[in-house]
C-alpha cells in the first residue's frame, strides 16, 4: 500500500500486561519494512481529541530498555470518556466523535490500529465509519472474551497472577484449616477464573455462565473434608451473581457502579453451613499489572506485525485474531456483535467437571 506513509496505534480500555510488546511489533514491522512513519497515540483516543493532538512519534530508540518488559501501555490509556457521550466539565455529555475523525486527518494518517477489547473495537469501528477513518483491531484483555480469537494479549498474564496467588494461599489455607476463597476479575465471563482455577487446584469455580447453589457448594467442600484434606480452594469470578441471580456491586466515586464482592457474599452465606474459617482475598487490578508471559509478548508480537500487514494490503475494518495455533484475521463488523462466552459443554468446562471441580449445576 503504497500511500500508507503514517500509521497510528493506541491503546484503550483497560490496560495490561503485553501492550507495549504490540506497540513495538507495529512500530518495527512498519518502520524496517515498510519504510513508514509511526505515530504512538496518547491515551486512546483522548490524544486525537485534544487540541494540540498528543502524540509521540515511534521507532527504534523508543523500545531501547525495558519496554517490552514492562506491564501497561507507556502510551496511556481509558476506559472512560465515550466520544460519543463525552462529560464536559459543566457536568453535560457532548458528541465530540468529530473531533477524533478531525485529528486522525490532521495528523494526516494512512491508517489505525487499536489495541482494545470488545467495547473499545464498537466505539473506535463506529468513529471510523463516520469519519473516514481507516482501522486495524488487535484484541487485549484480561477476560479473554472477545470473540473470534482464542487468545487475547494479556489474558496469560493474568491467569499466571491468579494461579501464584492460589499458589500462596494453598499453603496458609492448609495451616489455618481455612476455606480461602478468591474473587477475580470477569465482568461477564469466566474465562480467567476457570482457568486459573484449574491450574491452581481450586475446588470450587463459580463463573458468570453458569448457575450454582450454595447447598452444591457445600456438599463438595464436605467431600474434600471427608477425603482427609482439611482446607479447600474456592474461584469466584467478580461477575458471578448470587445464588437468586442477583448482581453484587459496590458503588465508586461519581456515582459509577462497578462489579465487587461476590467473595464475601459466599463468605457470608457459607459461614452458618461450614465449620471451618472462610477468609476472602480480593486480587483487583493487581491482575493487570505485572511483567507479561513469554505468551503473551509472542501473541502481541504476531498480532502486531499481521495488523500492520493488513495495512500494507488495504485490508480495513478487521481484526487480527489467534486461532489454531496462528494469526488470522476476521471482520469487525462480527466481533462488535457481543461477547465470547464460556461454553457450559465445552472443553475447559468439561476438564473441570473430570477433575472433581464443582463449577456449578449440570447443564444436564
Amino acid at each position: 500500500m503504497a500511500k500508507a506513509k503514517r500509521l497510528g496505534v493506541l491503546t484503550s480500555g483497560g490496560d495490561c500486561a503485553g501492550l507495549n510488546a504490540v506497540i513495538r511489533a507495529v512500530t518495527f514491522r512498519a518502520t524496517r519494512t515498510y519504510k513508514w512513519e509511526v505515530f504512538g497515540i496518547r491515551d486512546g483516543t483522548q490524544g486525537l481529541m485534544s487540541r494540540p493532538l498528543d502524540y509521540l512519534k515511534l521507532g527504534h530508540n523508543t523500545f531501547i530498555g525495558d519496554v517490552l518488559r514492562a506491564g501497561g501501555t507507556f502510551l496511556g490509556t481509558t476506559n472512560k470518556g465515550n466520544p460519543f457521550a463525552y462529560p464536559m466539565p459543566d457536568g453535560t455529555l457532548k458528541d465530540r466523535s468529530g473531533d477524533v475523525s478531525d485529528g486522525y486527518h490532521e495528523l494526516g494518517l494512512s491508517a489505525l490500529i487499536v489495541i482494545g477489547g470488545d467495547g473499545s473495537m464498537r466505539i473506535v469501528r463506529r468513529l471510523a465509519q463516520q469519519g473516514d477513518m481507516k482501522i486495524v483491531g488487535v484484541p487485549k484483555t484480561i477476560d479473554n472474551d472477545v470473540r473470534y480469537t482464542e487468545y487475547a494479549v494479556g489474558f496469560t498474564t493474568a491467569v499466571n497472577t491468579c494461579v501464584d496467588a492460589m499458589d500462596r494461599l494453598a499453603p496458609t489455607a492448609a495451616s489455618h484449616h481455612r476455606i480461602m476463597i478468591l474473587e477475580t476479575m470477569g465482568r461477564d465471563t469466566g474465562h480467567l477464573a476457570l482457568n486459573s482455577g484449574i491450574a491452581g487446584g481450586a475446588d470450587v469455580i463459580l463463573i458468570p455462565e453458569i448457575p450454582y447453589t450454595l447447598a452444591g457448594i457445600v456438599a463438595k467442600i464436605r467431600s474434600v473434608q471427608e477425603e482427609g484434606r482439611n482446607h479447600a480452594l474456592i474461584v469466584v469470578a467478580e461477575g458471578c451473581r448470587t445464588e437468586k441471580g442477583e448482581a453484587v456491586t459496590v458503588a465508586q466515586g461519581g456515582g459509577e457502579v462497578r462489579y465487587g464482592g461476590i467473595g464475601q457474599y459466599l463468605s457470608a452465606s457459607l459461614a452458618s453451613q461450614m465449620n471451618s474459617e472462610i477468609r476472602v482475598t480480593v486480587l483487583g487490578h493487581v491482575q493487570r499489572g505485572g511483567i507479561p508471559s513469554a505468551r503473551d509478548r509472542v501473541i502481541a508480537s504476531a498480532f502486531g506485525v499481521h495488523a500492520v500487514d493488513l495495512v500494507a494490503q488495504g485490508k480495513f475494518d478487521r481484526m487480527v485474531a489467534w486461532h489454531d495455533r496462528g494469526v488470522i484475521d476476521v471482520p469487525l463488523a462480527s466481533v462488535v456483535e457481543g461477547s465470547r462466552v464460556i461454553d457450559p459443554m465445552g472443553a475447559i468446562a468439561q476438564t473441570a467437571r473430570g477433575l472433581g471441580i464443582y463449577i456449578g449445576d449440570d447443564p444436564h
